[in-house]
């Protein structure tokens, strides 16, 4: 199980992800590919923990992308309906990492959210390889 800190620039939001982690989803939808962001998926309450004053986006029906209101980072996003056990789905943004180091060998997915809606092969990079 891994215990990954993150934050935004400021410090005001964090989260906490504590779940077996094997990878970070690149998303290329109209919103993600904006935000660069790497994701990781869990559960509010559950594998994910979400803390500090957000504003937030909301993408239609589904999603409410939370930032901090100050820094403007992008942190996490939340689903906006619950699961029929009634978890809440969240998603953290890895670049956020508070130490890069425990999410750099972590292999990309790529997702098609632009057009197919699938997950498209991988590619063998990890997100170290997005450092330069």
């Amino acid at each position: 199980m891994r215990k990954i800190e993150g934050s935004c620039h400021c410090g005001e939001v964090r989260w906490l992800y504590e779940a077996p982690l094997e990878s970070a989803t690149a998303c290329n939808c109209t919103v993600c590919r904006r935000y660069g962001a790497l994701w990781a998926y869990g559960y509010n309450g559950h594998e994910i923990k979400v803390s500090g004053t957000t504003k937030h986006y909301s993408r239609g029906k589904a999603i409410d992308f939370h930032f901090c209101a100050n820094c403007g980072c992008v942190a996490y996003y939340l689903g906006k309906v619950r699961d029929e056990q009634g978890r809440q789905k969240a998603v953290v943004n890895l670049r956020l990492a508070r130490v890069p180091e425990q999410v750099g060998d972590l292999l990309i997915d790529h997702f098609d959210g632009l057009d197919s809606f699938d997950d498209l092969p991988r590619d063998g990079r990890c997100v170290k390889d997005l450092w330069f």
